[in-house]
């Protein structure tokens, strides 16, 4: 019997929702990613037309050998939030306007009959972490997925921690400066609007108008058209060695070291993990980042606690919608 139910449960199914793509794998329980598939999201048609783009990618991953699908211990889906990852309902995704009060698990759930998780992103990837990646051995993570926003996932004794209603582990949202520009959240100050991506792009559009940075490489790279430098030609630039790209580097990661001064003062986790696109390009920072921490951190011991790159790159949320799975089977511990 034993070896029938490991054969039945040999797979799991991860899937990350974006509101451009829809992306599936299936992944082994050691968290191995076999195969995958990333099909396009209808976001602006009908809820329907939403949950048809997504069963397609799934459907995908049976297509060679129709007998996997008899074979999966669970499907586990990154959504965008605002999302009820107790119900696995979708509440009102701002790049997903054709789900508004979405039973998405439930609707899975009907099609597949296995069980069915929906968490946000950033609160998975953390999971896949623990279970499978940088974070495996330590028993309470702080990871932080650095791209074109910044999310973040809380993991405690092998659970994500969700909080009262599923909303906590907003870290990206909390604010270091009160004067600061406003976020799309509508708080000033927020660490997105100051170190994600775009606000690295923004800083270095600002000193590429001043007249000694003419020479830059990021305006090489940006044929001349300040307007058009990215986060992307910044890491570029800087890896060319280009002074200007190092300033704004520097000047990020002087932010994060202030925000994560102030997680490790909350929280103090066994460890912090860095993942997502601009992760790569802060790399050889990690050292500043860290001894940032220490300068703004009350805590004594905080160079303690490693700074990780993330094992996940780009298939960060497959891995962490299947990494989902094995969560539903863990025993949920005591407060």
């Amino acid at each position: 019997m034993r070896a029938q139910a490991e054969t039945k449960d040999r797979w799991l199914v991860g899937v990350d929702i974006g509101g451009t793509k829809v992306a599936a794998g299936l992944v082994e329980r050691n968290g191995v990613i076999k195969t995958q598939v990333r099909n396009p999201m209808v976001a602006n048609r009908e809820a329907s037309d939403g949950l048809a783009a997504v069963v397609s990618a799934i459907d995908f991953l049976f297509a060679d050998d129709p007998k996997i699908r008899g074979s999966i211990g669970g499907i586990g889906i990154c959504a965008p939030g605002p999302l009820d990852p107790n119900s696995g309902v979708v509440i009102n995704p701002p790049n997903l306007p054709c789900w508004r009060d979405f039973p998405l698990a439930a609707e899975i759930e009907k099609t597949y009959r296995v069980p069915v998780r929906v968490e946000n992103d950033a609160n998975a990837a953390s999971l896949a972490e623990a279970l499978w990646g940088a974070g495996r051995g330590y028993r309470h993570i702080f990871y932080t997925g650095l791209g074109t926003g910044i999310g973040t996932g809380i993991v405690f004794d092998g659970h994500i921690y969700n909080g009262r209603t599923g909303a906590a582990a907003e870290g990206g949202h909390m604010s270091i400066d009160y004067r600061g520009p406003r976020c799309g959240c509508g708080k000033p100050g927020c660490i997105e609007i100051l170190a994600a991506g775009p606000s690295i792009a923004r800083r270095a559009r600002s000193r590429l108008t001043s007249e000694q940075n003419q020479q830059s490489i990021m305006l090489d790279l940006a044929k001349r058209n300040v307007d058009a430098v990215s986060s992307e030609m910044v890491g570029q630039a800087f890896t060319a060695g280009d002074p200007v790209a190092k300033e704004v580097l520097e000047e990020t990661v002087e932010l994060l070291s202030l925000w994560l001064s102030n997680i490790v003062d909350l929280l103090e986790p066994d460890v912090i993990i860095i993942g997502g696109g601009v992760a790569a390009m802060l790399r050889p920072f990690f050292g500043n980042l860290a001894a940032g921490i220490a300068k703004y951190c009350i805590n004594s011991r905080c160079r303690e606690i490693p700074l990780l790159n993330a094992h996940y790159g780009e298939d960060a949320g497959i891995a962490g919608g299947a990494a989902l799975c094995l969560e539903s089977a863990l025993p949920v511990t005591s407060g």
